[in-house]
């Protein structure tokens, strides 16, 4: 539970002397303390600036002389030193729908080579123009001052390689000779001078591109969509427009996600650019990467399901000269099987690509599953990855795995292999030793060091803790690592960290933006409660602005989706927690039992137990809070949930602790188990309920909510959406009709250019105010009912 503390005035006055501040510094002089901030890089120039400052409320400014503008290490100085004084109060102001939405999104850092500085984009959205614009920045990794860089929208994807360690190579997402291809640029960032040159026109979109220098010139490698017939790289602004509609299938998958699968599959293509010195031109040819490979039942395809964004599932050696990608099985039906596997194949396409795990190779027979997470060695003489055990598990425990290559030729070993932990992002120490990895830990992405040659038994060292949730990561020259991260209080957090020692904070959302203005960490707390099992569920708060613990807050029970997936202290523009809590309740987020991050044997309980534990889990953290939590007002609570938290929803609303609610909100999620196989992704039904409807109808039966749905009386709104081919429309439909003809107080949305998410702005903002004015309304925060835009009958 977050403290609460006395509104304060602090005036701020600005020494370059000394970087000193304690409590000896500050002096009460009628409810004024003056503060001298002191800082060794530069002045804050704060002379005669008073800077009210108070826990929770808007902050008040005024000036006696207009100060400069400060700079992003300056702030966060000012909270440093404030901070190291005990003195720092905040300045919160509630988020708004329309604030969080049209807030900064920025990219995780791209760390130049020198280490100094990382690039990173920064997209903002006008509600005026109904436009979103992107820039491009420059984090110092020293200071952490942000300068704007020379290139704008115009860039989508940069790289640094070239001649400098300050060169880059670009991506145009623009083509004016080719439409619907790219350009690429090459520029150095050297000096005060920008001089792009273009040195490719692409007949196709590639996108996730990764290159590297050469003797010759810059090797890259990206990745889009190949036709059918002879693999060459894929335009769909240049192809006749069909003399109709239809599309015939002989084989799943028909649709994933939000889309129809289409002759075309995505393909790893490599190129070059020949020159030095600044001056380079395009060798004009870009080569199918996995043109060759035989397969009996799925065609090969990297990145795997047609994400042509995931560039996470291939590698460019640090020479130039072999790539590695993920592909789907070629001998499995994919619809039906997780199973992928890494291949190795020469840049040049000289010879056709060969796996180095799955059947026949040196991998163990036990690593069937899923594959992930291609790196090679700085030295191209290792190559790392990942991968499940379960053939058709796609919430398996990913192990480590390292491949010691001669060429095309592999040996594969295990790594760290009894570690309870499912690594995802690797990189490669400088000296080939470690393996830095990417790990969930408690609902929180965390950092791992790991020997590249660890035994069995070894215990990685966690090197970033909980207080942020890590979404990529680079090596520093010392050591240390550079992070690009997330928290519920603040939207991205670029900070450096070394094992054992304090991390060294050089930018916070939340300290530049006005939209997240005065959030702070201690928003949010967390909670474990012992389950019916002996297991400790975690459950995670977040306080609205302005808490008052001796008051009482209505529930804002959140139910996260997966099932096997969390919903911690993390920043998301869908489901905001913190925005949630800003509309006046507390809101709670609970790790049932099936959540991964906190053991194996934790998630894998959950299969064939969908509506038993995770449940009853959740029926113990509402006691708990009903019993021991004064401040929580239980008897005015709402439950919400997508995906399998939409399904928990309608579960909940089928048994007795649907009546402990004043109102539901579920999106996108399931009522009608034995109609699963509407689905696209067939391992996942298949595994969770321990086999095939037809063999194992029971266990579709057993957690069916629809069998309960008579109990129904609590009001619900209901979202689905028509691209959704996760969990098809229908299940909405069937959810609502039911609740109408019972005479419980509904309500439907729906959204025919949205699938499993709503990702559009205008759409979200409908979204967002829809549901925050019926869980308003049904607690007693709001007196009626939006009507606006409602189609009656």
């Amino acid at each position: 539970m977050p403290s609460i503390a006395p509104r304060r005035q602090v005036q701020l006055v600005s020494d370059m002397a000394s970087s000193k501040l304690n409590k000896s510094n500050v002096c009460p002089d009628f409810g004024l303390h003056t503060i001298l901030v002191k800082t060794q890089k530069a002045s804050l120039a704060l002379a005669n600036e008073a800077v009210y400052y108070r826990r929770y409320g808007t902050p008040r400014v005024e000036f006696v002389l207009p100060p400069p503008p400060l700079k992003n290490q300056e702030k966060m100085a000012i909270k440093t030193a404030l901070l190291a004084a005990g003195l720092w109060l905040g300045s919160a102001h509630a988020i708004t729908v329309e604030g969080m939405l049209a807030a900064p999104r920025r990219s995780t850092g791209n760390l130049s080579p020198k280490g100094d500085r990382a690039l990173f984009s920064e997209t903002k959205f006008n509600w005026t123009t109904e436009k979103a614009s992107t820039a491009w920045y420059f984090l110092d990794t020293e200071s952490g001052n942000v300068t704007k860089a020379p290139f704008g929208s115009d860039a989508s994807e940069v790289v640094w390689v070239g001649d400098t360690e300050d060169s880059i190579l670009y991506v145009n997402a623009t083509n004016e000779a080719i439409p619907g291809g790219v350009t690429l640029y090459t520029a150095d960032l050297t000096g005060n001078s920008f001089e792009p040159k273009l040195v490719a026109s692409l007949h196709a979109p590639l996108s996730g591109i990764k290159a590297v220098k050469t003797d010759s010139g810059i090797n890259f490698v990206g990745s889009c969509l190949a036709y059918e017939s002879n693999g060459t790289a894929y335009n769909p602004k240049l192809v006749p427009a069909p003399k109709n509609s239809g599309r015939l299938y002989d084989a799943n998958m028909v649709r994933h996600w939000n889309y129809y699968i289409t002759a075309e599959r995505v393909a790893v293509f490599s190129g070059v650019l020949n020159g030095a010195n600044g001056s380079y031109s395009y060798a004009g040819e870009l080569k199918n990467l996995l043109s060759g490979m035989n397969y009996t039942v799925t065609r090969p395809e990297s990145p795997v399901q047609g994400s042509s964004s995931n560039s996470g599932d291939y590698d460019l050696s640090a020479d130039g000269s072999m790539v590695a990608f993920r592909t789907k099985s070629p001998d499995l039906p994919k619809a039906n099987y997780t199973a992928s596997y890494i291949y190795v194949v020469p840049f040049d396409g000289s010879a056709v690509a060969v796996p180095i795990n799955g059947p026949g190779t040196t991998a163990p027979e036990t690593a069937q599953g899923a594959s992930g997470a291609p790196v090679w060695s700085h030295d191209g003489s290792k190559l790392a990855y990942t991968q499940q055990d379960g053939i058709d598990y796609e919430s398996d425990k990913y192990k480590l795995y390292v491949a010691d290559m001669d060429g095309m030729n592999s040996q594969v070993r295990s790594v760290a292999e009894d570690w309870d932990s499912s690594p995802t992002g690797l990189k490669w120490s400088s000296d080939n030793a470690n393996l830095w990895v990417t790990s969930e830990l408690h609902a929180s992405v965390r950092l791992w060091a790991v020997p590249q040659d660890a035994a069995a038994d070894f215990k990685p060292t966690n090197i970033t803790g909980p207080e942020t949730y890590l979404s990529d990561f680079d090596i520093l020259p010392d050591g240390s690592a550079f992070v690009s991260a997330a928290a519920s209080w603040t939207s991205r957090m670029f900070y450096k960290q070394k094992s054992g020692q304090e991390k060294k904070v050089l930018f916070s959302a939340n300290e530049v933006d006005p939209e997240l203005e005065g959030l702070t960490s201690d928003s949010v707390s967390n909670f474990w409660v012992k389950n019916d099992d002996g297991d400790d569920i975690q459950t995670f708060v977040f306080y609205p602005t302005d808490f008052d613990p001796s008051k009482q807050y209505p529930l804002a029970f959140i139910i996260h989706g997966g099932p096997q997936s969390t919903q911690g202290d993390n920043w998301s523009s869908r489901w905001n927690l913190r925005l949630w809590a800003d509309q006046g309740f507390v809101v709670t987020a609970t790790q049932f039992t099936g959540s991964p991050s906190y053991s194996q044997a934790f998630t894998d309980k959950i299969q064939a137990n969908w509506g038993g534990t995770p449940y009853t889990d959740l029926v113990k953290v509402f006691e708990h809070l009903r019993d021991n939590v004064d401040y929580v007002d239980t008897d005015r609570a709402i439950a919400a949930g997508a995906s399998f938290g939409c399904y928990m929803t309608n579960w909940i609303q089928g048994h007795d602790l649907g009546r402990e609610f004043k109102a539901l909100v579920c999106h996108d999620g399931k009522i009608n188990q034995v109609g699963s196989y509407a689905t696209d992704e067939l391992w996942f039904i298949q595994r969770d309920n321990n086999g095939t409807v037809w063999n194992e109808r029971a266990n579709y039966e057993l957690w069916d909510p629809l069998a309960h749905f008579a109990n129904a009386s609590t009001p619900q709104f209901v979202i689905h959406n028509d691209l959704d081919y996760r969990v098809v429309q229908a299940e909405g439909f069937q959810t609502f009709n039911i609740l109408q003809s019972l005479g419980v107080p509904s309500r439907f949305l729906h959204f025919p250019d949205e699938g499993h998410w709503v990702n559009k702005r205008q759409n979200s903002l409908l979204w967002h105010n829809s549901i925050f004015n019926w869980i308003k309304y049904w607690v007693g925060l709001e007196d009626e009912l939006m009507m606006d835009g409602v189609i009656t009958q």
